[in-house]
């Protein structure tokens, strides 16, 4: 896609934005043509960089270090994944980037391959300038499913690769700073039953029933977790939160049903312990099997963790906050509902806040776009960056 601004490297980013808008890297489908692709455009720059591949080889995180290979200095973050679009009703194809106007459209161009793209159009600048500090580039993957891909990575900072002093990860926020974000754990419980006919309900034990009783418990529990709310009223809803999204099970109308499955999720405020619904969920769970499953030695609960991705803290005067606010020409920090992986850059030891081009209430629609003058914002903010480090 061709745009002319009187900035080249505003350019530059919409051009990479285009290139990587066009690679399909929904998280159930490998990242690997698009890091090559990186790969080869930081070639051509003379840039350093190293990959990390995940356990099956088939997705992998970039590391990328400007100016001194020594701890400290700034990670920049943002991952390469994107959702997917099936059922979504889209004006043009997705995975290539359109233009109307002053906005640009096309899946991850506001979550997150905006500020992906930003970053990679700034390396010319990057590498011309003399950095005291390092900058460093990461890109993951399945941030959108586990938020996960990131932590191999940061398990070698320190190791093999350069320990950073702070991460600013750019999701999107309108390029404000947020310094705190919800934690989210996802769980998948199976009930099993045992069948028999509905009309004598008393040899058996309904899958589906016990479920629904469970699903009721959990709406107890989100209801109880809103007596412990955000002190500072910055979360909206100011509360953590229980949600069941999808329920399935039985194999027809008149037999009582064996299996029965449903996916829930707990989203918590930073300061509340993760495990926080789930203790509730297992211990009454606990006492509706005592109470329920008599007599059918085979009939049980069981819970699955699926995610575990930690809050965001904040950390008022925390390097990465007094730093980005700075950068963002911005004297307050705000909160987002959204988890991201800043919370597992916390987690690994290292500052961490949010901050990048584009609205959270356009990731994941139909029809996904970013403002040029947000990814003109980001590069304003990334060009201010490279000054400090190389104070």
């Amino acid at each position: 896609m061709t745009h002319v601004s009187a900035d080249s490297t505003l350019d530059r980013a919409i051009a990479l934005l285009d290139r990587l808008v066009a690679f399909d890297t929904e998280s159930s489908r490998s990242n690997l043509p698009l890091i090559d692709f990186v790969e080869d455009y930081l070639l051509g720059l003379g840039a350093r960089f190293t990959r990390i591949p995940n356990a099956e080889g088939d997705k992998a995180a970039l590391f990328v270090t400007f100016g001194p290979d020594e701890d400290g200095g700034v990670v920049l973050s943002g991952h390469t994944d994107v959702v997917p679009v099936t059922g979504q009703n889209w004006s043009s194809p997705p995975f290539v980037l359109r233009r109307d106007g002053e906005r640009l459209f096309g899946r991850g161009t506001c979550d997150m391959k905006g500020f992906d793209a930003i970053c990679l159009a700034m390396a010319p600048e990057f590498l011309a300038a003399p950095l005291k500090k390092p900058i460093h580039i990461m890109l993951s993957y399945d941030e959108e499913t586990t938020c996960a891909g990131c932590l191999d990575t940061i398990a070698r900072f320190g190791r093999d690769l350069p320990r950073p002093a702070l991460a600013v990860i750019g999701e999107p926020t309108m390029m404000q700073v947020a310094d705190a974000h919800k934690s989210i754990a996802t769980y998948r419980t199976c009930v099993t039953g045992h069948e028999a006919h509905s009309s004598k309900p008393w040899l058996g034990v309904s899958a589906v029933h016990i479920a629904c009783e469970l699903v009721a418990a959990l709406e107890r529990i989100g209801l109880e977790l809103q007596a412990e709310r955000d002190p500072l009223g910055r979360f909206e809803p100011a509360f953590s939160t229980v949600h069941v999204g999808i329920i399935q099970g039985g194999t027809a109308r008149n037999i009582m049903a064996r299996q029965c499955e449903f996916y829930w999720e707990f989203r918590g405020l930073p300061h509340v312990p993760q495990n926080q619904a789930l203790e509730k969920f297992e211990a009454f769970s606990a006492t509706l099997a005592a109470g329920r499953f008599g007599g059918f030695p085979n009939a049980k609960i069981e819970t699955f963790v699926e995610i575990e991705a930690p809050g965001l803290r904040a950390e008022p005067d925390s390097a990465a906050s007094t730093l980005a606010l700075a950068l963002a020409k911005a004297n307050h920090t705000i909160a987002v509902p959204y988890a991201t992986e800043a919370g597992q850059f916390q987690f690994g030891g290292l500052p961490a806040v949010i901050c990048g081009p584009g609205s959270i209430d356009q990731a994941h629609q139909p029809d996904e776009y970013v403002d040029i003058a947000q990814l003109a914002e980001g590069v304003a903010f990334l060009r201010r960056l490279t000054g400090q480090m190389s104070i």
